[in-house]
């Protein structure tokens, strides 16, 4: 089994200066010129004296396309493009605030500024009411309770309600998303 290493993984497709395996290559300048169709060694040699590497970019055609170029450099701007293509997407996570029927008015007032930091960081919010014993039997009250968070955050602007207060065995879920366009 032939194991390659991560530079070669990501330029697997480009062969470059004497892994060049076609007799004949057609040839393009570093500055886009067409030079025409050459043999191999006299396309590298000439690669070589204006101080770049010849570099294979359409494998498949006949006959393959090589380019003059200066291989670090490509390496160099596809890696830092591939960076700055990451960065651009954001990664939404989903935060989970967790409370209880009975959870006094301080500590729901002090989770709802960890929701608001939480929406404003652009992350999703779920809100999980948990039941214990004889407390589930009052669903009605606890919906009402997540409904009320729910409606200060959306007031302010800063969320939707993604998905409604719904139950899921002895928990009650609520979801919010961050507002898009503010």
């Amino acid at each position: 089994m032939i194991q390659r290493s991560e530079e070669s993984a990501d330029h697997q497709e480009l062969r470059v200066n004497w892994r060049i395996r076609a007799r004949e290559v057609r040839v393009i300048s570093e500055t886009g010129e067409q030079l025409g169709i050459m043999p191999t060694q006299a396309a590298i040699t000439l690669a070589e004296e204006r101080g770049f590497d010849l570099v294979e970019v359409a494998a498949k055609s006949l006959p393959p396309v090589c380019r003059i170029m200066d291989f670090g450099k490509h390496k160099y701007e596809a890696k830092k493009k591939s960076q700055e293509s990451r960065q651009r997407q954001r990664s939404h996570q989903l935060k989970e605030i967790k409370i209880r029927p009975k959870t006094d008015e301080h500590d729901l007032a002090f989770k709802l500024e960890h929701m608001k930091r939480f929406l404003s960081e652009g992350n999703k919010v779920k809100v999980t009411m948990m039941f214990r014993g004889r407390e589930i039997f009052h669903l009605d009250r606890s919906r009402a309770q997540l409904e009320q968070l729910a409606a200060k955050v959306v007031e302010e602007g800063l969320a939707t309600v993604e998905v409604a207060p719904r139950q899921e065995g002895r928990n009650m879920h609520l979801i919010l998303a961050p507002r898009t366009n503010r």
